[in-house]
């Protein structure tokens, strides 16, 4: 029986990917890089310091470590204070009205989100009131396609992966989902989430009702 729903954050409850772009871009001038939204795509779902290598690779750069840890700091600085813009208009069609329903049916609800600012995001959109946990970044040290993150969301609402349905719209969120024994629901392109074991466009199709009706079994 399903008894916990987790959710990813970017692209799942809200769409900053456009602020973390803008934020890489800015970054990659001020160092003088190549960085384009073809890129940007390599970093959907992946950790901060993941991503500012594959941006160092992408260059051919050679930077020392602690250069690469200050580099993606002042990224994070320049996105955290664009965070400052969003508000609870910014959840995604039909992410909120998902939340409400979980909430009405009883379901116990986590975030499971590799941002280390999801905090601040959630308040924005006013959405602490649907988590039970709040599993991101700081919760776990091995990043997405790992399945640490959404582990930690199942023991911290005391269930087991298999009475969870995890929610991902980025192949290394589906990859870890499936590593870690769960359900999941992809959200996006066949190519890039078709290996969840449900796939839906957009999050307003996502809905409670055609997820049950998919996982008529389970609940």
């Amino acid at each position: 029986m399903i008894k916990g729903f987790i959710f990813d954050l970017d692209g799942v409850i809200t769409d900053t990917a456009e602020l973390h772009y803008l934020a890489w871009k800015k970054l990659a001038e001020e160092m003088d890089w190549t960085f384009d939204r073809e890129v940007n795509e390599k970093l959907r779902g992946v950790s901060r310091m993941d991503s500012i290598n594959i941006i160092k690779n992408h260059n051919n750069a050679s930077v020392a470590e602690d250069k690469l840890e200050e580099l993606a700091a002042m990224k994070n600085d320049i996105y955290v204070a664009s965070l400052d813009t969003m508000t609870p208009k910014d959840y995604l069609p039909g992410a909120e009205e998902l939340l409400t329903h979980l909430r009405q049916e009883g379901f116990l609800v986590a975030l499971g989100s590799a941002s280390k600012n999801s905090s601040k995001v959630l308040e924005q959109l006013d959405a602490k009131k649907y988590f039970d946990v709040i599993g991101d970044g700081n919760s776990v040290s091995k990043s997405k396609p790992a399945p640490d993150i959404f582990l930690f969301g199942a023991d911290k609402l005391g269930l087991k992966p298999e009475e969870c349905i995890v929610y991902e719209d980025a192949q290394s969120g589906v990859d870890a989902a499936k590593a870690g024994g769960f359900y999941s629901v992809g959200i996006g392109p066949e190519e890039r989430v078709g290996h969840a074991s449900v796939r839906f466009e957009t999050m307003k199709e996502a809905t409670l009702f055609e997820v049950k009706s998919h996982f008529q079994d389970l609940f």
